[in-house]
């Protein structure tokens, strides 16, 4: 099966940003999980997993720093585009993110993006709600305690790598 393209595009800023060195891990219908590093170097971020749940309209990834320590769960609101003249997919950040803590903690970040995204006109009112909804989609999701399986899949993945000898 050939791997599709794939690329993120950001509202804030402006960018449209090729995928190119993320590795493909796992692709089925309504899930992506790839690996990657940081693509521009940053000081306590180096590298990571996603999984991007494409019928949720959420990007869950494991943060990691440079020793190979986690840093935290970081989740993207989005949407996608597919193309399947040229096998490409398109993510779209809606803005709202949600962080979790290794200790549990819980913390909504960009809700401001998200306002001035509204306000400038980048973002429709439709994909504003969509944004919201599945913002309190994820949010339910941890809040019920559910949040490991979305986890699961990237754990997977990562034992798959381990058992391989590829960290």
């Amino acid at each position: 099966m050939n791997m599709p393209t794939l690329y993120r595009k950001r509202l804030i800023p402006n960018e449209c940003v090729h995928l190119n060195h993320d590795e493909i891990l796992h692709l089925e219908d309504n899930l992506i999980i790839t690996r990657w590093k940081t693509i521009r170097p940053k000081k306590k971020l180096s590298h990571g997993l996603s999984a991007f749940f494409l019928d949720k309209g959420i990007k869950v990834s494991k943060f990691y720093d440079h020793d190979g320590q986690l840093i935290y769960w970081y989740c993207d609101i989005i949407t996608s585009e597919y193309d399947a003249g040229s096998n490409t997919y398109t993510m779209i950040d809606l803005l709202a993110d949600v962080i979790v803590h290794p200790d549990g903690t819980v913390e909504v970040v960009d809700l401001d993006e998200l306002a001035d995204a509204t306000e400038k006109k980048l973002i429709s009112e439709e994909q504003l709600l969509i944004s919201l909804r599945q913002l309190n989609r994820l949010l339910q999701i941890i809040y019920e305690g559910k949040f490991d399986r979305l986890q699961a899949y990237i754990e997977e993945a990562e034992r798959k790598i381990n058992s391989q000898g590829n960290v």
